[in-house]
């Protein structure tokens, strides 16, 4: 007993230290655990390019996004040089509609919110720019690119400075929603030291880190209701796009839809040059459905695919045409004509150029293919018909009876009444092979072979 006591009496000591200590630092991880439960979350949306409804649809799909994570802000990094205008008016919508602050963030270094992206970085609660980024120069053109008339050019301009104003309301209107107005009616541009100072904008910040930092507890208005937005160490969430986004960013390039319509049409027309198979026709229907979408999308000429299929329809003539070769050239340059026009005729910026040598390649190569296809078509027109009982003269068989001089002979699997052409030859003897000469009706003219 004397020595098992004091045993006794520390643990129990122990157990008393452990329970304090326990006490005292279980609040301490509580408020650890509900400071990172309550860490502010930022949802990150990188909208880069023109401004194309595949823009729309991931921003659409980043701000309910940033509702199912319940994000304290939206930011918004945007480099454009502009787009359609019913695609910014959608994208308008949905930054005004969101029920979370959306900061426009005009970044990186060298960015533009040209054009339609001026008005969307208005949309936003707050707008940032980076430095050396630029905005402005939002006067509308046409869906082909091309100046507007007159009445039209009117009527565009005002909806889109009615826009504007909306947008500028509270930021230093007299000099905010001037130098917007002037974007739309003049196309001026302005660096991100002028927007700033006009009130475009509501900070110049050099990365995302220090925006953050910057629009903590600031007050913006969300839904006509004040809101004061919490940032500062905010953990980013960068969505990014998904397959489908990625795949349909990829057709609205000139390049690849130059090729796909290309394809898409060969593939059709082996088709029909030979029925019965699938593989080609469903190839082309794909890249013609693919190209489609592109073509939809995409500022284009139409009156270059007049040219486009001028061509085509060119190299098939040129098989059936007396003057074999002079079609297919004159295919070549309609063919190179049209392409060029259909997609280069009209430049947006942001949007990459159709490559001059991919379509000078790419009209010698269908050349060249067209070419072997009409050798063929020659060679098979001045090719001698031979037909039916024509088709046996200059075959071997064998005698199957005796020819002194007539008998029979089995020539192409077939037994056939036989005789010989120079009857001093016979008699020829079964299993002799003989060669026809000529045919006369039923009968074949046979001599010796050997």
């Amino acid at each position: 007993m004397m020595i098992t006591y004091p045993l006794h009496k520390h643990i129990l000591r122990f157990v008393i230290v452990w329970l304090v200590l326990s006490c005292l630092l279980l609040p301490i991880g509580l408020a650890h655990a509900q400071t990172s439960t309550e860490t502010p979350t930022a949802v990150v949306l990188r909208a880069e390019g023109a401004v194309t409804p595949v823009m729309v649809t991931y921003i659409e799909r980043g701000l309910k996004i940033a509702g199912d994570r319940n994000a304290d802000v939206i930011i918004l990094e945007l480099n454009t040089p502009g787009g359609q205008i019913d695609q910014m008016t959608r994208i308008v919508a949905l930054l005004r509609a969101s029920g979370i602050p959306v900061i426009v963030y005009v970044t990186p270094r060298g960015a533009m919110a040209a054009s339609a992206g001026t008005i969307i970085t208005l949309a936003g609660h707050a707008a940032a720019m980076a430095p050396e980024t630029m905005i402005g120069a939002a006067s509308p053109v046409g869906s082909q690119g091309e100046n507007l008339e007159t009445t039209m050019a009117a009527k565009e301009k005002e909806a889109m400075k009615a826009t504007v104003r909306t947008l500028t309301t509270g930021r230093r209107p007299d000099s905010a929603t001037q130098l917007a107005e002037s974007a739309v009616e003049e196309a001026r541009a302005f660096s991100a030291n002028e927007a700033l100072d006009a009130g475009m904008i509501d900070w110049i910040v050099p990365d995302l880190q220090s925006l953050l930092k910057i629009a903590d507890g600031k007050t913006v208005q969300v839904l006509d209701q004040p809101f004061t937005m919490h940032t500062a160490g905010a953990v980013p969430y960068t969505v990014p796009n998904t397959l489908i986004e990625q795949i349909l960013g990829f057709l609205i390039n000139p390049n690849v839809v130059f090729l796909l319509l290309t394809i898409g049409v060969q593939a059709i027309l082996i088709e029909l040059s030979s029925p019965g198979g699938w593989v080609a026709g469903f190839i082309g229907g794909v890249c013609l459905l693919l190209s489609i979408y592109g073509l939809g999308v995409l500022p284009v000429n139409w009156f270059g695919m007049i040219f486009l299929l001028m061509a085509f329809v060119l190299f098939i003539v040129d098989v059936k045409a007396p003057t074999h070769g002079a079609l297919t050239a004159a295919g070549i340059g309609s063919f190179i004509a049209g392409a060029l026009i259909l997609f280069n005729s009209i430049r947006i910026p942001g949007l990459p150029r159709l490559s001059i040598p991919l379509v000078i390649g790419t009209g010698l190569f269908m050349a060249l293919s067209f070419s072997v296809i009409i050798s063929f078509a020659v060679r098979a027109m001045r090719a001698p018909v031979r037909t039916g009982q024509q088709t046996l003269i200059g075959k071997r068989g064998q005698v199957r009876s005796p020819l002194n001089p007539g008998g029979t002979v089995q020539v192409g699997g077939e037994l056939w009444s036989a005789e010989l052409v120079n009857p001093s030859e016979g008699p020829v003897q079964s299993h002799t092979t003989v060669e026809v000469v000529a045919i006369e009706g039923v009968r074949l003219k046979v001599r010796r072979v050997g």
